[in-house]
């Protein structure tokens, strides 16, 4: 799930996020923050096959996916979905 650490009142907010997947090749953090595009936030792994990737967003409401191995998975540590377009659920993190 998305985390955010502030670092001050204005400005972007530092936000973690992090899949744990066993025997996965890519996973790619995709989001209306990134026009979906699976090139713009490849996750790294950890040797505990957790998938990790930290970037910075300004405030506001933002809707996410892990494209992994090619298939859509929701973040299992967010419990905030919404209906997307294609009849799916997104994950959403409102960072303040």
């Amino acid at each position: 799930m998305g985390k955010e650490k502030n670092k001050g009142k204005t400005g972007k907010r530092r936000v973690a996020f992090s899949l744990e997947v066993t025997g996965a090749s890519n996973v790619a953090l995709m989001g209306d923050f990134n026009n979906w595009n699976e090139k713009t936030h490849p996750m790294k792994k950890d040797d505990k096959e957790l998938w990790k990737k930290m970037i910075f967003l300004n405030i506001g409401r933002y809707e996410y996916r892990f494209l992994v191995d090619g298939q859509w998975q929701n973040d299992p540590k967010n419990n905030q979905l919404c209906k997307n377009r294609f009849g799916t659920y997104n994950n959403f993190i409102t960072v303040l």
